[in-house]
């Protein structure tokens, strides 16, 4: 790890703090190699299925300004997720000031997986049962076998947003909710989905000056940034935690995908991020794309963030599996 990344530790949290660990039962990590095939099939099919309806597409349905709308929506509502709903709201990786947090928490919204502190209770209660049955979202207990493995992967990729919501969520997030920014970011979560929306179609018709441009910027920036924003996020439930590198110990299945750092913007990296929670920084090699903890590095160097957190070279040593 460089050098510069060295003076600051994670903290370890308090017992009675909602994010703290419990011994968790590791569940198997044998994989039938079958499984895996079909799970790298439906994995990366949407990626060339994308780039397929663009080829397509292209001169008529989709043209330079939708490019522009979709990669420039699609950074901004995958770092609404990961910085702010995640190290920031969820972990506590690092402090910024009130109007930082307001629009990592309208940019989240905008990504459409929820409101602000359902997500936090969700992703800590996530942390706290890592793969274990209370997990809301592991692909470990669907049963054995390969339709097991499959229930399972199935169910931590898009399954699990059907099921019924743990009834003690609110226990998860009473320091969220002491705040009433974050109560009124969260409450609002249904105008920030529209203004997600509405933004790429104003934008397209800016950028053409014709209506199609609107309708095309609402399509490819809006609907279908959403839905391969879903596909990045949710293969981090699922993927990450069956198919992937395991360099630290950890209570979990949880693990490092390289196709996941780079499209998830750094939270591929989760087996790292299962060993230090609180890091603000996931890809602690040099060769680990990281981009939201460079953001949060940016927001660091201007005065915007402090306190960031993350794992000293010894804790990483001790963590190291040998």
């Amino acid at each position: 790890m460089d050098q510069s990344c060295e003076p600051r530790e994670v903290v370890p949290l308090p017992v009675a703090d909602p994010l703290a660990q419990v011994p968790v039962a590791v569940a198997s990590a044998s994989v039938p190699l079958r499984v895996r095939a079909v799970m790298l099939v439906a994995v990366i099919a949407p990626f060339f299925g994308l780039i397929a309806a663009i080829i397509s597409l292209w001169g008529w349905g989709f043209r330079w300004s939708d490019l522009t709308l979709l990669l420039i929506m699609y950074v901004l509502t995958v770092l609404g997720v990961t910085v702010g709903y995640h190290r920031l709201f969820t972990h506590r990786a690092f402090e910024t000031k009130p109007v930082v947090q307001f629009v990592l928490a309208v940019l989240g919204s905008m990504a459409v997986q929820g409101p602000l502190l359902q997500w936090v209770a969700l992703h800590r209660r996530h942390h706290q049962h890592s793969d274990d049955e209370e997990d809301p979202h592991s692909p470990h207990h669907q049963g054995s076998g390969v339709w097991g493995v499959i229930r399972g992967v199935w169910h931590a990729h898009l399954g699990w947003m059907f099921a019924a919501k743990p009834p003690d969520l609110q226990r998860y997030v009473k320091d969220l909710s002491q705040s009433r920014l974050l109560r009124t970011a969260s409450a609002l979560f249904p105008l920030w989905v529209a203004i997600g929306l509405l933004i790429p179609a104003c934008l397209g018709w800016l950028l053409t000056g014709t209506p199609s441009g609107a309708w095309t910027g609402f399509i490819w920036g809006g609907l279908v940034r959403i839905l391969f924003v879903h596909h990045v996020t949710w293969s981090v439930n699922s993927v990450c935690h069956v198919w992937g590198r395991q360099p630290f110990e950890s209570d979990d299945q949880s693990r490092n995908n390289l196709l996941f750092g780079i499209f998830g913007l750094g939270e591929g990296w989760h087996n790292t991020h299962h060993a230090f929670p609180t890091s603000a920084r996931h890809g602690l090699r040099w060769w680990q794309v990281d981009v939201s903890y460079w953001v949060i590095r940016g927001l660091e160097r201007v005065g915007l963030a402090w306190n960031v957190k993350l794992p000293s070279t010894a804790a990483i040593a001790q963590s190291t599996r040998s």
